[in-house]
């Protein structure tokens, strides 16, 4: 299982769909925003839980499908937010943005792997060698290995669940802005997506195999089956920015929408049981059923105040999905595996527990905050150099 990255350091509020004419979006309702970062939150401690086998906690699959809900929601927007502003989507800048977001932290996590491959290197029975296994996590194929080639990573396996986002994030933009290059309507991309979830939950069912041991299936890593959160999150950015829909789920639906889909959510949290894997409708009708009710929890939380948004907006909840649930996704297993035997009982759960979040805390203070000064400083810089150059060619004239 694993922890995916956030897609954006803000979290895009949904406006207005492409016509010119439309009206503007409504101001959000206060804490919008900081919910989703709380959702990050629970989801990653539901991957971590999963990973130190805590009970109750057997589908650790759940956070993971959350996050790629999320990711399909926050990209989906943001990339309709920039064609209905500029008549396009940049799509070098946008691949560019990813990838100083999420490249620098994956490189530092795998380096220390490498570094600590003789005690690490056995993990969960990794069946690659470390310079395998490290070349698979940096260039975002995991996934692929894992679902048509049955491999395993040891310590770098989570990283199937960025190779899944990244490969997202590399193929829908595109197809997204030729779609409404093409003038593309929203309902044909509604319907489009919505075969999509359907077609691909169908051929997960079908290709389903029954693992050996007690392994994860393979068509749980395919990316047929990731393809059906992310689209799901896709669909709702779709429906929210068209008035109407939002108009709607800012009443009665949002607050029902919110506490159903919490409720869904974490109700499969604590009924799935350890033996999901052993069930073709797990991959083709559960999880796409969660990947739906967490849309539907999205939508209310972006739409609506509740106690679950509040909830989840509390600072520290906030900060941490914001700040640190990268980091986490990255780090935990490393930990786990080096201080894994040394961890008994519910005590030791815990001690483990903490030593992942305080490393976590320090590798993305480490790394991702002196990343994104850099950045920071050199889009100032950019902008400091158009700015002169707006100035000496109005001065010329």
């Amino acid at each position: 299982m694993s922890r995916i990255a956030p897609p954006t350091d803000t979290v895009p509020v949904a406006e207005p769909s492409v016509p010119a004419t439309a009206a503007p979006a409504e101001a959000p309702p206060p804490g919008r925003a900081l919910a989703l970062d709380g959702l990050r939150t629970v989801a990653i401690v539901m991957v971590v839980l999963y990973h130190l086998h805590v009970p109750q906690f057997e589908g650790g699959w759940i956070g993971v499908t959350v996050f790629f809900v999320l990711s399909g929601y926050l990209i989906s927007t943001l990339l309709l937010r920039e064609h209905r502003r500029t008549g396009t989507i940049r799509l070098g800048s946008f691949w560019w943005k990813r990838l100083l977001r999420l490249y620098p932290a994956l490189v530092a996590l795998v380096v220390a792997g490498l570094l600590l491959w003789n005690w690490v290197g056995d993990y969960k029975g990794a069946s690659l060698s470390s310079g395998s296994a490290a070349f698979i996590a940096l260039t975002y194929t995991g996934n692929l290995f894992r679902s048509f080639w049955d491999t395993t990573q040891g310590v770098f396996a989570h990283t199937w669940s960025l190779s899944m986002e990244e490969q997202f994030y590399l193929l829908w933009p595109p197809v997204l802005l030729l779609l409404l290059s093409l003038g593309r309507r929203r309902r044909t991309l509604l319907l489009g997506l919505s075969a999509v979830v359907v077609a691909a939950s169908a051929a997960s069912w079908l290709s389903y195999r029954s693992p050996s041991g007690g392994s994860t299936p393979d068509v749980y890593f395919s990316p047929v089956l990731g393809v059906v959160p992310l689209a799901t999150g896709c669909v709702l950015a779709l429906l929210l920015d068209d008035e109407r829909c939002r108009s709607f789920a800012a009443g009665l639906a949002g607050h029902v929408g919110t506490w159903a889909g919490a409720a869904a959510v974490v109700g499969v949290q604590f009924w799935i049981g350890d033996d999901w894997t052993g069930h073709a409708w797990t991959f083709g009708l559960l999880m796409p059923a969660t990947g739906l009710a967490a849309a539907v929890l999205i939508g209310g939380l972006v739409s609506v105040r509740t106690p679950v948004s509040v909830a989840l907006s509390w600072s520290p909840v906030a900060w941490f999905g914001r700040r640190v649930s990268y980091s986490a996704y990255l780090w935990h297993p490393l930990v786990i595996a080096l201080l894994g035997t040394f961890a008994i009982g519910w005590v030791g759960d815990v001690w483990l527990f903490a030593a992942a979040v305080l490393v976590s805390v320090g590798a993305a203070y480490a790394v991702e905050v002196p990343v994104e000064k850099l950045r920071a400083r050199a889009r100032e810089a950019r902008r400091l150099v158009t700015a002169d150059r707006a100035a000496r060619s109005a001065t010329t004239r």
